[in-house]
């Protein structure tokens, strides 16, 4: 399952990108150790995929999950047609079923990044660390090609998706994008606006490298609390979101942004408050990251640790 080139004919693409540090074949046999690694703890066996049998499997994986049968988020052709460019499509095998992918093309050629568009883990097959094993066969797969940097989007208010970027994975939010793909009625995003957090993934920085064989650091909340970061954003018994006056949140040197714990039951269980979750985070964390603001990592208990510039 290590890393390898695209099959079926495709030439590898040359990017011209910004200069840097020559990635070495060192960087590369590390990356996809740490790679197999993750598919064997998994239990899957990670490729990249470009035959259409292999691609149709993937328009109906990622239909079952998202609940959308009728309208995939991705079709047959749009995947042929980007693996024929030189883009990513990777999938993880059990036993000959597909369980999980993902997929992700090139930025402009003057920059150094792929896209990863979406990716998705079967519904029967969740917490197996799947999603871990795929977005390592996808660094490997980038750093394969000299790219250095991953960049994808994600919906703030899903704490484990929070967690799972930020933390085990290392990567940096940079960017928050209001209501970013419209509307998209499914299973999991409901008739929610689709606001989304994007992070860049760079691919060589020591603390994602540290992170892909599990030497995580997450944010620790209480500690800085401790030393003077303020909740601008908590939740109250009732499970509602509490704002901080505006004083409050423009004084705090260390801002704390609290997310409800199971958004996607809440919006089958109480849809207005899942709704006013997703104002409350846009006003406060999304102000604080257009504001150039540093989303330093996120505690498990649910919290953004934002880091006031200067």
């Amino acid at each position: 399952m290590t890393a390898q080139g695209e099959s079926g004919g495709v030439v590898p693409v040359v990017r011209a990108v910004a200069p840097h540090t020559p990635i070495g074949v060192d960087d590369l046999e590390r990356a996809s150790q740490v790679c197999d690694a993750a598919a064997r703890q998994a239990g899957v066996t990670v490729r990249s995929l470009t035959d259409l049998a292999d691609l149709a499997a993937v328009v109906e994986l990622f239909a079952d999950v998202w609940g959308r049968s009728a309208n995939p988020p991705v079709s047959l052709e749009m995947l042929r047609a980007l693996t024929k460019a030189g883009n990513y499509v990777g999938g993880a095998i059990d036993q000959g079923r597909l369980v999980g992918a993902c997929v992700g093309f090139f930025h402009a050629p003057s920059e150094d990044a792929l896209h990863s568009h979406i990716a998705g883990v079967a519904p029967g097959s969740t917490g197996r660390n799947i999603g871990f094993a795929l977005k390592l066969h996808q660094r490997a797969w980038a750093l394969g090609r000299g790219v250095e940097e991953i960049a994808w989007t994600f919906d703030p208010l899903v704490s484990r998706n929070a967690w799972f970027n930020l933390v085990k994975l290392g990567a940096h939010p940079t960017e928050y994008l209001t209501n970013f793909y419209g509307p998209m009625v499914d299973d999991l995003n409901g008739t929610d606006d689709t606001d989304r957090l994007l992070v860049r993934w760079r691919l060589r920085d020591p603390a994602a490298a540290a992170a892909c064989v599990g030497q995580v650091s997450p944010a620790d909340a209480a500690r800085e609390a401790a030393l003077g970061a303020v909740v601008v954003l908590d939740v109250d018994s009732g499970g509602r979101p509490v704002r901080a006056p505006a004083r409050t949140r423009a004084e705090a040197p260390v801002a704390l942004v609290r997310v409800p714990p199971d958004i996607e039951g809440l919006r089958g269980s109480d849809p207005a408050a899942a709704r006013l979750w997703r104002e409350e985070v846009r006003e406060v964390l999304g102000e604080l990251v257009q504001a150039g603001h540093r989303v330093e990592g996120f505690d498990r208990s649910g919290c953004y640790v934002v880091r006031r510039n200067p």
